[in-house]
């Protein structure tokens, strides 16, 4: 097989491929290591590019395929965020400095070895996730595949970035406020963020306060399912830990006729934010599908209310305090100090932000009660340009980010699982996407519904041109 034929390839696929042997591991990540290299100069998706480990790596996957060794991943090359440990590179989590090689893998890279997966690299995000664009002055500006002057999102913007241009079949990205579901939604990709607790954060016993979790990124479904089936599992200092559930066997179930409640409504915000029409139209789009498919689709707005939003910012400031204090020695934007100084301030309302929680629970909850899933959009705007997060205040920078994107964050104060399906194209032709939210522990019911939209709408056929290969302008 060729490189080309090899980047074509899903992760299912390519598992397929290795366990036939149709190619081997050290072909197949030798392939996504030298795609990797003819798109840094020009989309930069990659912080970390582990060329040497992984070889030596794919190697070993090669002899036990060839000793009929079998696991769900064996020798598939895959991504993981710059905000997961891997043992011999460091975490920078998007900020700059010299920081220390860590010296034991994270719990999920753990599970992923365990599935035989081929780790090439760490992928590029914010400082400390904090935006939905992927850029910092530590690395510069991670572009989209869709269009070279336009970010991928954030904060998973690499992740996604390398899975829509086929430099790897899917990566793992994380989930603090929609940072798997947005460069989803602008990369045309199938994104899940699953319930708190269903990927170990540990070393953390939870991130952020419990608003981030681990998530896949992938072009289909089923390859999403595949991945967030081989990394979850608790790992014993795990704060959450949900009844285990196998995702895939969702893939091709039909769910029954659901009702599903279309939400277009914005939660509340202290800046002004707006639907973009043809975002709009897109999910619209996605809603008449749905009732192809036979499901009765009513609008029926949720209604978060204010205190959703109280009880996500001193989680969140909290969580970027703590995050910065993990990593002395690093440097950041004055955006990110002052984020942290709000961290100190608001430490005295963590508590009862914490406690809230049940209560927002419960009050959302009923809503389960009419309907089975809620609709609604993943993104407010289509992706913007990558260097509008540039060299602009606190404030400008809050306004940016929650008119481009106002419509995650609720199911993260939550802890409940959300699925970015891709909903089309702007006339411009840049990706946008819609989002399936369900109650705790939904993701079979989401990954279904996901499964037939996919069965209908056929994302997966639509790939970017080819324009990385060269640096940018």
């Amino acid at each position: 097989m060729t490189m080309a034929s090899i980047g074509e390839l899903g992760l299912a696929e390519l598992a397929a491929a290795l366990a036939q042997g149709k190619v081997s591991s050290v072909a197949a990540t030798g392939a996504a290591l030298d795609r990797i290299e003819a798109s840094q100069g020009g989309m930069n998706a990659f912080r970390v590019v582990r060329r040497e480990a992984a070889l030596a790596e794919a190697a070993e996957a090669d002899r036990k395929l060839a000793a009929g060794e079998r696991a769900p991943l064996l020798g598939v090359p895959l991504a993981i965020k710059d905000d997961t440990d891997i043992v011999g590179s460091p975490t920078a989590f998007g900020c700059g400095g010299n920081l220390p090689d860590k010296t034991a893998d994270a719990e999920v890279v753990r599970r992923l070895r365990i599935s035989g997966a081929v780790i090439v690299g760490k992928t590029n995000t914010c400082e400390l996730g904090q935006l939905p664009f992927t850029s910092g002055d530590a690395f510069g500006h991670t572009r989209n595949p869709w269009g070279s002057e336009r970010t991928p999102g954030g904060s998973s913007g690499g992740s996604a970035a390398a899975v829509a241009a086929g430099l790897v079949p899917a990566a793992l990205g994380s989930d603090g406020a929609g940072s798997v579901r947005i460069p989803a939604s602008w990369n045309n990709l199938v994104g899940i963020k699953p319930q708190r607790g269903r990927i170990s954060t540990w070393p953390l016993p939870e991130a952020f306060e419990g608003l981030t979790v681990h998530g896949p990124l992938a072009r289909t479904v089923a390859d999403a399912a595949l991945l967030l089936d081989a990394a979850a599992g608790p790992h014993a200092g795990d704060l959450h830990t949900p009844p285990a559930l196998r995702v895939s066997d969702a893939v091709g179930r039909d769910p029954g006729r659901l009702r599903i409640a279309l939400s277009l409504r914005i939660p509340f915000t202290a800046t002004r934010t707006r639907l973009d029409r043809e975002v709009e139209a897109r999910v619209h789009a996605t809603a008449n599908t749905l009732r192809r498919l036979g499901h009765e689709v009513t609008v029926a707005d949720l209604h978060y209310g204010v205190m959703m939003g109280a009880t996500f910012l001193p989680r969140s400031m909290v969580g970027i305090r703590k995050a910065l204090d993990a990593l002395p020695g690093a440097t950041v934007d004055p955006r990110t100090v002052a984020n942290a100084r709000t961290g100190r301030i608001l430490g005295p309302a963590l508590f009862a932000a914490r406690h809230a929680e049940t209560l927002l629970r419960m009050r959302i909850g009923r809503f389960f009660d009419d309907y089975d899933v809620v609709l609604a959009p993943t993104t407010a705007t289509p992706p913007p340009g990558v260097h509008e997060i540039d060299n602009i205040g606190n404030w400008a920078t809050d306004e940016l980010i929650t008119a481009c994107c106002p419509y995650t964050w609720p199911w993260n104060v939550l802890g409940w699982p959300a699925v970015n399906v891709p909903a089309g194209f702007t006339a411009a032709g840049l990706p946008v996407g819609a989002q399936l939210m369900g109650p705790a522990n939904s993701e079979p019911l989401l990954v279904s519904v996901a499964a037939q939209l996919e069965s209908e709408l056929k994302w997966y056929e639509h790939r970017p041109a080819d324009w990385w290969s060269a640096p940018a302008a």
